[in-house]
């Protein structure tokens, strides 16, 4: 009788430590799947409307880079929860530089969406800013 005690403890034993993994292997993958959707750097393409020319530019969050006449500076970006039609958004700041008499005025300052860019249009007479990616 005692053997068989001892059995089915270690049976209870078995299905509480192996509970137990199932939770902590279901909450990291809840944490990694949460911190993939925020990215640290972000792609944005940039056409120069004179010459015609594109230009893929790479972003630091919070990293200020100068392009020709624009400041840029990304502080946030986001990939979607959905894979099906993935949606990468970014908080983007751009300002002239050209235009020395106004420093503090942002040419563009908001949201920016890569599925649709024409919700918050980016508007200047030489440059168009697109959002690529996040990662």
């Amino acid at each position: 009788m005692v053997l068989k005690r001892n059995t089915q403890v270690g049976k209870n034993n078995f299905k509480l430590i192996s509970l137990v993994f199932l939770f902590y292997f279901c909450l990291v993958l809840n944490l990694n799947a949460k911190s993939n959707l925020e990215g640290t750097f972000i792609e944005i393409k940039i056409l120069d409307k004179i010459s015609s020319k594109n230009t893929l530019l790479k972003l630091r969050n919070g990293e200020l880079k100068q392009f020709k006449d624009l400041a840029i500076k990304s502080l946030k970006c986001k990939n979607s929860e959905f894979d099906d039609n993935p949606e990468i958004t970014a908080y983007i700041q751009v300002r002239d530089l050209a235009n020395r008499s106004n420093d503090e005025v942002f040419v563009f300052n908001g949201w920016m969406f890569s599925s649709s860019p024409s919700i918050t249009p980016f508007d200047h007479p030489v440059y168009d800013v697109w959002l690529v990616s996040c990662y």
